[in-house]
């Protein structure tokens, strides 16, 4: 287990690079890659830990998969929709909860029998949310603890049932996985969502000719006869791009320019947010390819003032919410963050773990149910602090023991890699490279 020293940096960080890959992009790129006929191209993948589970269980169901990691692509070869063939071994989708969910709703339209697994902590994040409606495609899906938790398995067939699924909590992930299910349907399916989640999915299928509809909040899927394999370029990862975007903007005369952002309105809340907050950043040529909005964000020093972050905007920030938090402590006044309890089921329980970590460098954080109450701002202290194995919450500290006081210890941070494992290099490349990773 490895831990960072962090130490407090006083100069101002600058300069241009691409965006991080997108994880959610690269998942959905290779599932569609290996139901699509023929030769598909995925140019832009990202070659972190959760997506490289992806790549693990596709293969286990027969697809080709050439992985040239300096180019950023990987190259898929299909039979397509209907043919892929039933796995020989479990599927172990380590860390990666998406993963697990989209790929179950993929294997409701294999015929035969899948089984999924993951890590001790991915073990212990509910799955019940995504096997229930799996159920209506009339696959088997059974799971440990009263059909809750992985281990599961999914006996699926060549063509599904057609179904209406009514989601009682946003969930893209969730819609993904029947969204696949759908398009082995044997009539239209219709899923509807209460508020927007990503739609990555249905941007990708429809770009390549599905018949995919939203009308009002309904998603309205037709099964397609097949998928033709293309050539797919995918845009940067706004929310890996978001730690680097919050370091620049808590830094004194800092400014830097990220090149091919991804800029989905489902995934720009944390845009929103910042703005809010007083933010100072730009978009600069904004464009659409593969279905997808993309463009330049340059980005530059601010000073912040807390907001309150409603239930309404959380599905388009989700992620960004342990890195919000962090620019909260920083800002001038309260900020109130609400609807989120989902949070406390990711990785680790983010609401509390970055609450924790915060407080721990003196900033003053309420944790509440659904949420958190931040007062800033805050002058942040060193010390030790905990990751919980998470990612985003060892990202965010990082970004708040840069901008601290004092030296800072952040513990179990080869977790980065599991969707940014190239985070410490590009704090390099922007001018700071006052870390020191050692073993723990």
């Amino acid at each position: 287990m490895k831990e960072v020293l962090i130490r407090p940096f006083s100069k101002k960080v600058e300069g241009e690079m691409r965006a991080p890959r997108d994880k959610s992009l690269s998942h959905r790129g290779a599932m569609i890659g290996a139901l699509s006929q023929g030769v598909t191209v995925v140019d832009g993948f990202s070659f972190c830990a959760d997506c490289l589970s992806t790549l693990f269980g596709l293969e286990l169901w027969g697809v080709e998969i050439t992985k040239e990691e300096e180019k950023e692509r990987i190259i898929v070869k299909s039979k397509g929709l209907g043919k892929l063939k039933e796995s020989e071994n479990v599927i172990d989708t380590g860390n990666s909860g998406t993963t697990m969910r989209l790929l179950a709703g993929i294997a409701t339209g294999i015929d035969g029998f899948t089984v999924f697994t993951g890590d001790s902590s991915l073990r212990q994040r509910p799955m019940k949310r995504v096997m229930e409606p799996l159920r209506l495609t009339g696959a088997e899906v059974g799971g440990r603890k009263d059909n809750s938790f992985p281990p599961f398995f999914v006996r699926g067939k060549n063509r599904v049932k057609a179904f209406f699924y009514r989601l009682p909590l946003p969930s893209a992930q969730v819609k993904s996985a029947l969204i696949f299910a759908a398009l082995r349907g044997e009539g239209m399916s219709f899923i509807e969502e209460p508020l927007p989640s990503r739609d990555h999915t249905e941007n990708l299928l429809r770009y390549l000719g599905v018949k995919i509809e939203k009308k009002n909040n309904i998603v309205e899927i037709e099964p397609p006869s097949f998928i033709p394999a293309s050539y797919l370029s995918l845009p940067g990862d706004l929310s890996s791009a978001s730690f680097l975007i919050a370091l620049v903007t808590l830094l004194p005369q800092s400014r830097i320019l990220i090149k091919d952002v991804g800029l989905n309105p489902t995934r720009t809340g944390f845009l929103t947010c910042l703005r809010e907050m007083g933010g100072n950043f730009k978009i600069i040529g904004e464009r659409e390819e593969c279905g997808e909005r993309r463009g330049d964000i340059e980005v530059e020093y601010s000073s912040l003032r807390g907001i309150k972050i409603g239930e309404d905007l959380i599905p388009l920030l989700i992620d960004e919410i342990p890195v919000i938090a962090v620019l909260a402590a920083k800002a001038e006044g309260v900020t109130i963050i609400s609807g989120a309890e989902e949070l406390r089921v990711k990785e680790t329980d983010r609401l509390k773990a970055i609450a924790q970590g915060l407080r721990e460098l003196g900033a003053t954080v309420e944790e509440r149910k659904d949420g958190l109450l931040i007062q800033g701002p805050c002058a942040f202290q060193g010390g030790r602090v905990k990751s919980y194995g998470d990612h985003r919450i060892a990202m965010s500290l990082v970004i708040a023991g840069i901008v601290g006081e004092k030296d800072l210890i952040v513990e179990d941070v080869d977790c980065v890699k599991i969707s940014y494992p190239n985070f410490f290099s590009d704090l390099e490349k922007i001018g700071y490279g006052e870390w020191e990773m050692r073993e723990r």
